[in-house]
């Protein structure tokens, strides 16, 4: 890799900031990492930043490739080191005035805490020496060089942090104190030799040699890209397609100095709520590591006013200007060095669902972004957030509530959990897995404790802020978290927990409920109820909704509640109603048993039907509802042998004739009923049950306007699991007679329209075809075609949906494919097929109707291939509906920013 000087990144992969080196334009996140995007355009606008430089991602993807950086690599690290030294008037390794570094982590996607950091690089035996001479201040340069030894032997070699606690908490009870910033210089100095001696009893040695700490430290934050929580991390949040991780080298600036001195943490806006107030804590005598580790408790970030007032108001300052440069809510970190306030970073803040969406409306309000930029800056887990359950007023209100609250922390992660008190990440992932919901309690998290955070419902913390780890990763998650409860105590050997001035025990196992809006604990089951689409959620999915050409989404429902639910989730029709369902409830079920095995009963099922037809039309009142007509194999109504006793063939009209009723399911039974006699097939062998359903379907549309002239129904009748030509033209001719039969006895018009699922991969291949058949009189025979995903994926790679979960994962673990194709689209293969066929039917009819109602339609990833598709809408179950519709809107607008400005239709054409 050439070192040599260059216009672009790829010929120059060391990247100075700060200091002298010049703001560089449009820089690639994913080569110089969010971080070191956020250092340059820091110094751009006139934020003080700390000089140093980014070794990029190219160069964490060598490391990967080869275990080390070329000796090139190295030197030309070097050169970039005495660039910092002409800026700082420093020398690293100098012991008079020496320099020190900052080796951290930064990915093109954040990652809190789940890769390595350095501090204090550079100090040795003689370095701190200088240090305490050039500072006048011995207690400050000796606290630095203990973390230094602290952080270098668990970071580098893998020496147990215990190691050094052990010790650190070994001089404190000596000196009587409870808090580090309470021992002598003294004392520190006897801290730095007993940590010396931890790396002898573990056999290694510290490095005196400055340049041997830098380069160690560059590959342990390379190395940790790869490091298993890195890699938990980036599979629960779904991050790929990235090369590594860029290592951020910068000027040391410290926060330990002393009373005038201090580190921090904040939020231009409550990460919370989305309030337009800054939130925040800080440190006195600190270093940043104990704000986001947990370490010590911080302060407000308002009580800084106080201390160190001219710095506060310079941080206010640059805060501002670094929204307004951003056009969002940011995340900063910073450092102030005997009153000098410095940023050391800045990033798009992580932020609850509730959050982003009062922060969009805000930031729309303010001039600060425009509706679809606002969009893009909300994730699809905000939606899946805002509909989590949360604890309802009238609980909270309650004596039963307030009783059993038995302490209270820091409101880390707002929203409502209740589960089963876990003490540790291994037994959170069991519990998970056995379906059970957990509290994970812990003293203060690590990024060693990612799968247990993710695996559980809340987080509990004795120690930490609301800046902390636990916090931070909490909120991204959208995870009620309770922090900095100093009531709290554990045992972890006991595995207990108890809560101070409460006499109560509590054991691993127990239920607690946490209030991460207002840090209440509470030793109780406390009910959750669920939240509606209302308030800036509503207002900023209806912008969703109103980018231009973006998707329609309807919802996939089988009844009258299920459709009210879609509706008020912002559903615009229904794009799949399964018949089938309606057949499964108890008292219908011995009749549907009864007509499959005896042909009787079907009149009583058709009222059945009619009236489920008329709960769900009047609901959607004129949107469309696409109804699929039966699909199943009827097996799966029938009863298994074990379950026909003679009560069981008396219900379904065998009498006592347990045996004749055995012999008839047996007589029925088939080998593969996934591709025997289902869906088109049963309609065609016994034309009686489609002609009852489309019967029941009108029937019910003319109920509805004969009792109010204002109804509109709107039913679509889809054939499913068509293959051939010959099946689905049979079919929509029955399906038109019967419904123009009883438009004609009703003397009512109804509109509705008859179209096919598009699941046969036949099909799918004649689509032009289809789309041309044309009834007797001239008309179309094929006002649609919806996509049936599921079974389309099935037939077309040969996997089973029901035991794919055998293999699927592992074939994502090593790259076989990239992703579930029963959770994604397979766009090279299924997708191949809708593009084919869309295009095709679309040549010969312009007016056919294209969607998708699989799973596929409420996956983000599909939506947007849909989008590129051209198809007219999706529909999902209704609780998916508020993430299709964010899905649709950010897709249409990732697609004008791209150039491509074509209509759907046009779209459709450029197959």
């Amino acid at each position: 890799m050439n070192t040599e000087t260059g216009t672009g990144i790829e010929s120059n992969p060391i990247v100075p900031f700060g200091g002298s080196a010049p703001p560089q334009d449009e820089l690639d996140k994913t080569i110089v990492g969010g971080k070191g995007v956020g250092l340059q355009e820091m110094s751009r606008i006139g934020v003080d930043v700390p000089p140093g430089f980014t070794l990029t991602t190219l160069l964490c993807q060598q490391f990967q490739e080869t275990g080390d950086l070329t000796p090139e690599l190295w030197e030309a690290v070097k050169k970039s080191v005495e660039q910092v030294e002409k800026d700082t008037g420093k020398k690293y390794g100098d012991g008079e005035n020496p320099l020190l570094f900052s080796c951290r982590s930064g990915a093109a996607v954040s990652m809190p805490g789940m890769m390595d950091t350095v501090l204090n690089i550079g100090l040795n035996s003689k370095t701190v020496e200088g240090l305490a001479k050039a500072t006048e201040n011995p207690r400050f340069a000796y606290d630095s060089f203990r973390r230094l030894l602290d952080m270098y032997g668990d970071v580098v070699l893998g020496i147990e942090h215990d190691k050094f606690e052990e010790k650190l908490e070994a001089i404190k009870d000596e000196e009587g104190v409870f808090d580090d910033v309470e021992l002598n210089i003294d004392a520190l100095k006897r801290l730095t030799e007993e940590y010396k001696k931890v790396y002898t009893e573990n056999g290694v040695e510290f490095p005196e040699d400055p340049y041997v700490q830098l380069q160690s430290c560059v590959r342990a934050v390379f190395g940790s890209w790869m490091a298993n929580r890195a890699i938990k991390y980036r599979e629960i949040n779904g991050i790929k397609n990235l090369i590594g991780t860029a290592c951020n080298i910068q000027t040391m600036v410290f926060g330990n100095m002393g009373e005038s001195s201090g580190t921090g943490v904040a939020f231009s806006r409550d990460p919370g709520t989305g309030e337009n107030k800054l939130f925040g804590e800080y440190l006195i005598n600190a270093q940043g590591e104990d704000v986001v580790a947990g370490i010590r408790t911080p302060e407000p970030i308002s009580r800084m006013k106080a201390v160190l007032p001219t710095a506060y108001e310079k941080f206010l300052e640059n805060v501002e200007k670094l929204e307004n440069h951003f056009g969002d809510m940011q995340d900063v970190e910073f450092t102030v060095e005997n009153e000098k306030l410095w940023m050391l970073q800045c990033r798009s803040g992580k932020r609850t669902g509730k959050a982003a969406f009062n922060i969009a409306i805000d930031l729309v309000k303010e001039g600060l972004a425009t509706r679809e930029e606002a969009l893009m800056k909300i994730e699809i887990d905000h939606v899946d957030q805002m509909l989590h359950p949360e604890f309802p007023a009238n609980v909270l209100g309650s004596d039963e509530y307030k009783k059993n609250v038995l302490a209270s922390g820091l409101p880390g992660g707002p929203g409502a959990a209740v589960g089963k008190i876990v003490l540790s990440t291994p037994e959170a992932e069991r519990m998970k897995e056995n379906g059970e919901s957990v509290i994970l309690v812990r003293e203060n998290t690590s990024p060693e404790d990612v799968g247990g955070m993710w695996a559980s419902s809340g987080i509990l913390t004795q120690r930490g802020g609301m800046t902390s780890h636990a916090a931070v990763v909490a909120r991204g998650w959208g995870k009620p978290c309770i922090c900095g409860c100093g009531d709290l105590t554990i045992d972890e050997e006991a595995q207990t927990v108890k809560f101070a001035g409460n006499d109560r025990v509590f054991k691993a196992g127990d239920t607690i409920s946490l209030n991460g809006s207002t840090g209440e604990i509470i030793g109780a089951e406390v009910s959750t109820s669920e939240p509606v689409l209302e308030g800036n959620l509503g207002i900023v999915l209806g912008w969703a909704d109103d980018i231009a050409d973006s998707l329609t989404v309807m919802a996939n429902a089988d009844s009258g509640p299920d459709a009210k639910k879609a509706v008020e989730l912002g559903a615009k029709g229904i794009g799949l109603c399964r018949t089938e369902h309606m057949f499964f409830e108890k008292e219908r079920l011995p009749i549907v048993r009864k007509w499959i095995l005896k042909d009787e009963g079907l009149t009583e099922l058709q009222e059945f039907q009619r009236k489920d037809f008329q709960e769900i039309f009047k609901v959607m009142n004129d949107k469309p509802v696409t109804i699929r007509l039966l699909d199943p194999p009827l097996h799966e109504f029938l009863p298994r042998m074990e379950q026909c006793t003679k009560d069981m063939a008396e219900q379904i009209g065998f009498a006592s004739d347990v045996e004749g009723l055995k012999s008839k399911i047996e007589g029925m039974h088939e080998e593969n009923p996934m591709l025997g006699l289902r869906g088109v097939r049963l309609g065609l062998t016994r034309p009686e049950l489609s002609e009852m359903q489309v019967q029941a379907i009108m029937d019910a549309a003319c109920d509805l306007v004969e009792e109010n002239s204002e109804n509109k129904p709107y039913p679509r009748i889809m054939v499913p699991l068509a293959g051939t030509i010959q099946e689905y033209e049979r079919q929509a001719k029955t399906i038109r007679r019967i419904a123009e039969k009883v438009k004609k006895d009703r003397g009512l018009d109804i509109r509705y329209e008859i179209g096919t699922m598009m699941e046969v991969p036949r099909l799918t291949l004649i689509a032009d075809q289809v789309a041309a058949l044309k009834d007797d009189d001239g008309a179309p025979l094929c006002n649609f075609f919806s996509y049936g995903t599921n079974d389309l994926t099935q037939m077309t790679l040969g996997i089973s949906r029901d035991d794919a979960g055998a293999f699927i994962p592992e074939y994502i673990e090593k790259g076989i494919c990239e992703k579930d194709p029963f959770v994604t689209i397979d766009s090279e293969g299924v997708g191949f097929l809708v593009r084919k066929s869309a295009a095709a039917g679309r040549a010969v009819s312009e007016d056919l109707s294209l969607s998708v109602c699989g799973e596929h339609g409420g996956d983000p990833t599909s939506i947007e291939f849909f989008d590129a598709v051209g198809v007219n809408y999706v529909s999902c179950s209704p609780f998916r509906v508020p993430v299709a519709r964010l899905a649709a809107g950010q897709a249409a607008i990732e697609r004008m920013k791209s150039g491509d400005t074509s209509t759907a239709a046009d779209r459709v054409k450029k197959f």
